[in-house]
């Protein structure tokens, strides 16, 4: 590398001072999610829904926010930083219209939306939505309930939106993955009340369906009862407890305490300037995260921050079957709040990052990491790959394999192996080698022929379909060129080379003239995914691209600073943007960068 070495050294200690900073009181990383014009829309209706004499402060300074938040096209994106899309706009506009504020920014947005072919006092708009998010209804139904609710373009409306079948929640678990429903296996909350919601106001009744759903209305309640966190906020998800709540208030049901609660969690969450994020944090994933831009240095935590980082960590694994999906002890969720879910993300983060604060004791580990590696096994789909929260539960993008979170399995499972291989038997040995091996050769399914893998969770608002081929393919080739160090890696070292080097030749073919990566081909570049993509070809040659991503960074951060990009979340159906992301891409690259 054409770099120099005192200089990259001088960038990782900035960055180390700064990422300690970061850290809170207990040792552990919350990071900062951008604020969220459809979290305040959402969350400013329910408030008004719910008592809008009581909440006036709550709701004017969300209006208030929305209105300096504005596109300068009259429309609105997810964050700040987000293109204007119709969905957000849409409920912005609902949520303005129904708390009756000033007609300026109802003509901004309504100017908006019909350059957008979109209509908001035509039942035009219902089709247009339903089409945006084709059969998965998980998005699509809530935004249009909300806007019913709201006038827009009124309740007649119900009559043209698909009926939840919120009975179904009611079945035992296990049935899910025969049902086909319309809604992913984490939105359950949105699936019960949106769906009492719409056969509230639904004129036009099946008799036979009528009677079946009327039964099952108070057992439904009691189920989002028993699923609602201890915080409740349902997945600590402002938009998702919004949607919960102003649908039930408007379907006769203000008292229930599933209402007030969720309602206590949206008035205390909201921030200073009026806005909410889209959830309350991701500190599990960014911690994750943190840890591993400085896994090949743990000495810039001292032994008393990694004794309290792995505590705090020990104590948020779950340990029981849990409330909300039924997954067994053993994983994480994304953060440490209540309303966390296990999932096959953050699992795997969280077992390396375990291995990585305690190699020096790694006796004390041992039997979180095996249990939370049993947990990521019995995730595993048929196919071989890993989904996100629950095995076969659904035919919808979050509950089908994906390859970032499977190549992020592939890696903890051959690190937890060889790092305990003289404690292990031969059979449970056998058993993860097992489900490795099935890993593998989903991924080398999974990758296209000009090398690149799709992530699930990032994508990117420039690229033509929102996808985002570059951060997959940077992440998974990074995680096999770690499991290529481990004793699994020796052993299927052939095919895990193969992928690694189609993945970064597919890299190397996108990379921008500048020297930077933006989400595909000619995408402008953001410090994420240039990051990401030079420390996936660091080890594998490739100087000359790595040393002119080198000096785009070195730029780009001289001049702008550690600015965060807008991500997708939801297969891009949904943007944000984290304050950690830009910070712990970049010093896990130059770490990579000083330690080659």
């Amino acid at each position: 590398m054409n770099q120099n070495p005192e200089h990259i050294q001088h960038q990782i200690d900035e960055l180390n001072v700064l990422l300690r900073q970061k850290r809170n009181a207990a040792g552990y990383w919350e990071g900062r999610l951008s604020s969220s014009a459809l979290g305040v829309a959402v969350a400013i209706t329910a408030l008004h829904f719910y008592d809008a004499p009581a909440n006036v402060p709550e709701i004017s300074s969300g209006l208030n926010w929305l209105e300096t938040n504005i596109n300068p096209d009259g429309g609105f994106g997810d964050s700040p930083g987000s293109i204007s899309n119709v969905s957000t706009s849409l409920l912005c506009y609902a949520a303005a219209k129904v708390c009756g504020h000033n007609e300026d920014l109802l003509l901004k947005v309504g100017d908006y939306l019909r350059s957008q072919n979109i209509d908001v006092n035509s039942e035009q708009l219902i089709p247009a939505i339903l089409d945006f998010y084709k059969t998965d209804r998980t998005f699509s139904v809530p935004i249009l309930t909300m806007c019913a609710l709201c006038d827009v373009p009124g309740k007649e409306a119900f009559d043209s939106i698909p009926q939840l079948p919120f009975e179904l929640s009611l079945l035992p678990r296990s049935f899910y993955s025969m049902l086909n429903l319309s809604v992913v296996s984490y939105a359950i909350p949105a699936l019960v009340a949106v769906g009492i919601a719409i056969f509230r106001f639904k004129k036009k009744k099946n008799p036979l369906m009528r009677l079946i759903r009327e039964a099952s209305v108070k057992k439904s309640l009691r189920l989002l009862r028993k699923i609602q966190p201890e915080s409740g906020g349902y997945l600590e998800a402002i938009p998702l407890t919004a949607f919960v709540c102003l649908c039930l208030i408007e379907s006769g049901y203000r008292d229930l305490e599933v209402v007030g609660d969720g309602m206590s969690f949206l008035k205390r969450t909201q921030r200073e300037d009026g806005s909410w994020p889209i959830d309350i944090d991701l500190s599990t994933w960014v911690t994750t995260l943190a840890v591993k831009s400085i896994k090949n240095h743990p000495e810039i935590l001292t032994s008393e921050d990694k004794q309290k980082l792995t505590k705090h960590l020990l104590a948020i694994q779950n340990k029981q079957i849990h409330p909300f999906n039924g997954t067994q002890p053993g994983g994480w969720g994304w953060t440490s709040h209540s309303g966390s879910v296990p999932d096959g993300d953050d699992t795997p983060g969280m077992i390396l990052a375990l291995l990585a604060l305690n190699q020096g004791n790694l006796g004390l580990v041992r039997e979180p990491v095996l249990a939370g590696l049993k947990w990521l096994n019995q995730l595993q789909n048929n196919d071989g790959g890993f989904p996100t929260f629950s095995r076969g539960w659904g035919k919808l993008p979050f509950d089908q394999s994906c390859a970032d979170l499977t190549g992020h399995a592939i890696l903890a499972m051959a690190k937890t192996a060889t790092i305990f291989v003289d404690s292990l038997s031969k059979k449970q040995i056998s058993g993860i080698k097992k489900s490795f091996v099935k890993s593998l050769i989903y991924l080398e399914k999974q990758q296209h022929k000009t090398g690149y893998w799709l992530p699930l969770w990032f994508g990117n608002q420039h690229t033509v379909d929102h996808s985002n081929p570059v951060y997959g393919t940077a992440r998974v080739t990074a995680y096999l060129n770690e499991t290529l160090k481990t004793q699994f890696g020796k052993e299927y070292e052939i095919i895990l080379k193969l992928m690694i080097n189609r993945g970064c030749g597919y890299l190397v073919s996108v990379q921008n003239q500048d020297g930077s990566w933006g989400g595909a081909k000619n995408i402008s570049g953001s410090i994420e995914e240039t990051s990401l993509a030079v420390t996936a070809l660091v080890g594998n040659g490739f100087q000359e691209e790595c040393t002119s991503g080198m000096k785009w960074l070195a730029e780009k951060t001289k001049s702008d600073g550690l600015v965060a990009a807008p991500i997708g979340l939801y297969f891009a159906s949904l943007w944000y943007d984290e304050e950690m992301y830009p910070l712990t891409a970049y010093l896990e690259c130059l770490s990579a960068i000083n330690d080659f």
